[in-house]
């Protein structure tokens, strides 16, 4: 069983490298959570954003949780929050090349 990518279902490998030529790619999400004074920072899921499309809603959802349940635990809480706001509105941590390494061993 391999990963599973959001935005590639019923897509062929040719189609998504067809995509990312075009301009596509694939992102993680950062989130924070803290509970008492402990926090935790996790990456989403990965993501096939198009070449017409923003990831900028995408990524909204992972900003919500860490502003809502990610500044409560201090020292870190505050700090992940904020970087993981900046790593979603910037769009992602784009994963382009390590995902397009990896499809040729998911094929076989």
């Amino acid at each position: 069983m391999g990963v599973k990518i959001r935005g590639t279902e019923n897509m062929s490998p040719e189609s998504v490298k067809f995509e990312v030529e075009r301009g596509g790619r694939f992102v993680i999400f950062q989130y924070c959570v803290s509970v008492l004074v402990m926090s935790f920072k996790r990456p989403s899921s990965i993501y096939f954003i198009k070449a017409e499309e923003s990831a900028l809603g995408k990524g909204l959802g992972f900003s919500l949780i860490s502003l809502l349940f990610g500044w409560w635990g201090f020292p870190w809480g505050p700090i992940w929050t904020i970087g993981s706001l900046v790593t979603n509105l910037r769009g992602g941590r784009d994963i382009t090349r390590e995902v397009l390494q990896a499809l040729p061993a998911r094929a076989s």
